[in-house]
């Protein structure tokens, strides 16, 4: 898989209350991926942009939620993809160094 693929695949750490419970007992984050992305893409690459070793993972589809305005006019928020991914014993990703 070329960088820029890799780069397109992860979007984004989605951080949420569950994730950050999920990341400190059991090794887990939860990232925003391309809605088109697979199981194995979204390993490669979080393997190679974090240098770390994933033992598992899980995606699913996120519907997007439906809005109302001031005015009562409805809305709907895009869907999207959400990756599980669990990390091997003695890896870990530092989000605050990336930067």
């Amino acid at each position: 898989m070329n960088v820029e693929r890799m780069y397109s695949v992860i979007l984004a750490p989605h951080v949420s209350e569950k994730s950050a419970i999920m990341g400190e007992a059991n090794n887990q984050y939860a990232f925003k991926v391309a809605r088109d992305a697979s199981k194995p893409e979204i390993k490669e690459a979080v393997e190679k942009i974090f240098n770390v070793v994933v033992e598992d993972l899980q995606i699913l589809n996120v519907k997007g939620k439906t809005k109302r305005s001031g005015r009562g006019k409805l809305r709907n928020r895009s869907d999207w993809k959400k990756a599980y991914v669990r990390l091997e014993a003695g890896h870990e990703i530092d989000f605050a160094d990336l930067g």
